[in-house]
């Protein structure tokens, strides 16, 4: 409920910040232009009449200015912009109008609000998306080395691609003009950086996982297959707060649910919502692959339970037996595997939280 005297929106921008401040008294709207300093949208701030809520919407300013207005002792809520109710017929849009409207909804108390990271765990959080992201560069690289090779006759049949062997014969590879020459060695070159540049983020990531905030939530998850520790670190990082989720909920978190259109007697259900975090429902639905091959507790997953507790290890062997059972019933059925592969991500992230909200 909103209790504050003063709801203030703010339309925060790289070069400047349009402010608007409702008092709930009198009614005035105050509006104001402000350099994007922490200090002065303060100073501002604390000049109202008090007590003060303040939102904004995320963005690619990041949390500081939250983090700022929270240790001045002011509310601060920091709106998801998906979630905003905008006028379906409002055709103007303005740093002025967005601002009033930001204080609107925070004093109708209609801000879903997003959860503001602690500044290590934000530091976490850079250090995984640098990693999907050179994952990316990676995979863009080799596809170009492989399709030129490809458009010059080179076809690699020795066995899987991007292996020893596979990395020989790219070194074998001759081309009689020098502008292609040149053009492969560039590419193979940035294959070879990327990779380097991927296995240092993987040690930084390893060093994190063992010793940080987040290692007991990684061993946890890493007890269910196909959750590496890159796997399982990513996960606790990007959902953070597991606390604030159910095992009902995590799903349409991660937008593992279907779509629906629904009216009176008639029910229609599509493809799932693809809402939330892209990162974490990326890596439930490659480690859903994982659990479809017959469950044998084999030498990795028994060292990754020797780190764990007994009830985690209990509870993640059925887990997997559970993954593992959904898929032989799937496939009995005739469904598609990448719908079948759906489901069990939609499972497994439930199996991931009732993990990851055990003590230790």
């Amino acid at each position: 409920m909103f209790i504050e005297r003063t709801s203030v929106g703010l339309d925060v921008h790289a070069r400047s910040i349009v402010a608007a401040a409702i008092d709930g008294v009198t009614g005035e709207v105050v509006q104001e232009r402000l350099v994007p300093d922490p200090q002065v949208v303060i100073g501002w701030l604390l000049r109202l009449p008090g007590p003060v809520a303040v939102t904004y919407e995320a963005g690619p300013t990041g949390f500081g200015l939250a983090r700022a207005i929270t240790a001045a002792g002011l509310r601060c809520q920091v709106a998801a912009p998906s979630k905003l109710l905008r006028p379906a017929r409002d055709r103007v849009k303005t740093d002025a109008r967005d601002a009033v409207m930001l204080a609107r909804l925070l004093r109708l108390d209609e801000i879903v609000a997003v959860r503001v990271p602690t500044i290590t765990q934000e530091a976490a959080r850079d250090l995984v998306r640098a990693r999907e992201d050179v994952r990316g560069d990676l995979m863009r690289a080799r596809h170009r080395v492989s399709k030129l090779a490809l458009r010059h006759g080179h076809v690699y049949y020795g066995g899987k691609a991007w292996t020893l062997a596979h990395d020989a014969w790219l070194r074998r590879i001759r081309f009689e003009q020098p502008g292609t020459a040149a053009a492969f060695e560039a590419d193979y070159e940035q294959v070879q950086l990327t990779l380097a540049r991927r296995d240092r983020l993987d040690t930084a990531i390893t060093m994190m996982a063992a010793d940080s905030e987040f290692t007991p939530v990684t061993r946890r998850l890493c007890c269910l297959r196909g959750i590496s520790t890159l796997t399982g670190f990513a996960l606790a990082v990007e959902i953070g707060d597991w606390h604030r989720l159910s095992g009902a909920t995590i799903g349409s978190y991660l937008g593992l649910v279907p779509t629906e259109r629904s009216s009176g007697e008639k029910r229609s259900q599509g493809g799932i919502t693809k809402t939330g975090n892209t990162h974490a429902r990326r890596l439930l639905t490659e480690a859903a692959w994982h659990h479809k091959p017959a469950y044998r507790r084999g030498k990795t997953i028994l060292e990754r339970w020797s780190a764990a507790p007994a009830p985690v290890v209990a509870r993640a062997d059925a887990g997997n037996r559970r993954l593992h059972a959904r898929w032989v019933t799937l496939d009995a059925r005739k469904k598609k595997h990448t719908v079948a592969c759906t489901a069990i991500a939609r499972e497994l992230a439930g199996w991931c939280w009732s993990l990851a909200v055990m003590d230790d």
